[in-house]
């Protein structure tokens, strides 16, 4: 289920470096990137007009590489520069453009923007004159196109360094970067296209993809199929949904553990008070969603049962940093402080640093959800629809880990999997959908993953 690799801009490095000792020169890796460039534009934005805007490194050698070789299909193409090549690779690609350079700061703007001004190395804010022509250009252009990261973006943090414009496209090589994948940055991409150009990559961090869900055995039933409990609490619709969840992501037994019966959910759930959490055949247990702040002893029964924990909601405000090992914690930014303080770094830095410290897999939510492992996998999901952030969401998700955990999959997997299809259930349930909406979506999304 994990796609495209992602590496830090500075193992991004570390790898085509280790090409370019191996033999490799540095200027045929530019000119695969700039044919890949250029491939990707034309398949895009076809031959309108386009004007490539350099800047003095390699990003911007790409973008002279990028220009020969759409003018060679017949795109009628403008290079503006920033400054003059600073670097041995741009200054051997600059003279593989035999059209003219015009001034950036002067250049008038085209149907298709391309950004060459810097890549995946810029640390430093952007000149505020040169921010306000950026900005000017993309208003004016149709479509616009970043090489590697629309320039102002931190590639490993996902921040913005200067105002971000938005992209219709980003071509990125080798590997995915962080930013793609994590916010504000992930906005201002737009589509992410990556293109292969010969660098050998290995990461234990990956874009979640498409899982591939097994099949039922013949002989299946009931409980080899998953028994999932779920818990209830002050607010026991939360439980239901996820509940409810749980059922439609393939559990073959869902009971609901309440103290009074729920209304409202299906009759194939069973529901029932408390009952012998520590029964054999619960494959996973569901608790925090609806629990409330007074649930602590709820939690202690599901602690005490020993089998596997999808703590959710309320459930994280109650439990200890030392009761997670093994659990899947589903925090979004206001549980994951109260369950962690104030951790330093980046989202991805913390998601990581809170899986080594309780031994369990944290699924960090947002509009860039992570899936950190303990031993450092780490999952960034694709962009999910906005209209995600509404109430009841978080339990469908919990509900969904929930089934596929029961099943025996590892929580790491477990997890990867369900926020996968998560997004998926929203995007086929449409932009007014509320939470209910979200759970009746589930089979179509499981349908694209068998």
């Amino acid at each position: 289920m994990l796609g495209r690799p992602i590496l830090t801009a500075q193992r991004m490095r570390d790898a085509e470096q280790s090409l370019i000792d191996a033999g490799t020169p540095v200027e045929t890796l530019m000119e695969r990137a700039g044919q890949a460039l250029a491939e990707a534009i034309y398949r895009f934005a076809g031959p309108r007009p386009a004007l490539i805007l350099a800047g003095p490194g390699n990003n911007g050698g790409d973008g002279y590489v990028a220009a020969r070789n759409l003018a060679e299909r017949g795109v009628k193409v403008r290079v503006a520069a920033l400054a003059e090549p600073a670097t041995d690779a741009a200054r051997w690609a600059r003279p593989q453009w035999n059209g003219p350079v015009e001034d950036l700061m002067a250049a008038a703007p085209a149907p298709v923007l391309v950004d060459c001004l810097f890549g995946t190395g810029l640390k430093r804010p952007l000149d505020g004159a040169l921010v306000q022509r950026l900005a000017g250009l993309v208003d004016a252009a149709g479509l616009s196109v970043a090489c590697d990261l629309p320039s102002g973006t931190d590639a490993d943090s996902g921040d913005t360094i200067a105002w971000p414009w938005r992209c219709d496209l980003t071509v990125t090589f080798g590997a995915l970067k962080p930013a793609h994948r994590l916010m504000p940055a992930m906005a201002a991409c737009g589509r992410v296209v990556l293109a292969g150009i010969g660098i050998p990559v290995d990461s234990d961090w990956q874009e979640i993809h498409r899982p591939i869900l097994i099949g039922l055995s013949p002989t299946a039933h009931k409980y080899s199929r998953g028994m999932v409990a779920v818990v209830a609490g002050a607010m026991p619709g939360a439980a239901a949904l996820a509940a409810t969840a749980a059922a439609r992501n393939r559990a073959g037994y869902v009971r609901l553990v309440a103290d009074q019966s729920i209304a409202n959910v299906p009759a194939a759930i069973v529901q029932g008070q408390s009952g012998d959490l520590s029964d054999e055949r619960i494959g996973a247990i569901v608790v925090g969603p609806g629990l409330g702040r007074g649930g602590k002893s709820i939690l202690k029964k599901c602690l005490a049962s020993k089998r596997p924990l999808v703590v959710d909601g309320d459930a994280l405000r109650l439990i200890g940093v030392g009761d997670c090992a093994g659990a899947i914690l589903t925090p979004h930014d206001g549980e994951f402080e109260a369950l962690f303080g104030k951790l330093e770094g980046s989202k991805v830095e913390r998601a990581l640093e809170a899986a080594r410290e309780t031994g369990a897999v944290v699924v960090y939510k947002g509009p860039d959800t992570l899936v950190a492992s303990p031993d450092g996998r780490l999952g960034f999901a694709p962009p999910a629809p906005a209209w995600l952030a509404t109430a009841g969401t978080g339990d469908v998700l919990a509900g969904m880990i929930g089934a596929l955990r029961s099943q025996g999959h590892e929580p790491f997997v477990a997890a990867c999997a369900a926020v996968w299809l998560h997004g998926r259930a929203a995007e086929i349930a449409g932009p007014h959908m509320i939470a209910d909406d979200l759970v009746d979506a589930i089979p179509q999304a499981l349908a694209l993953a068998e």
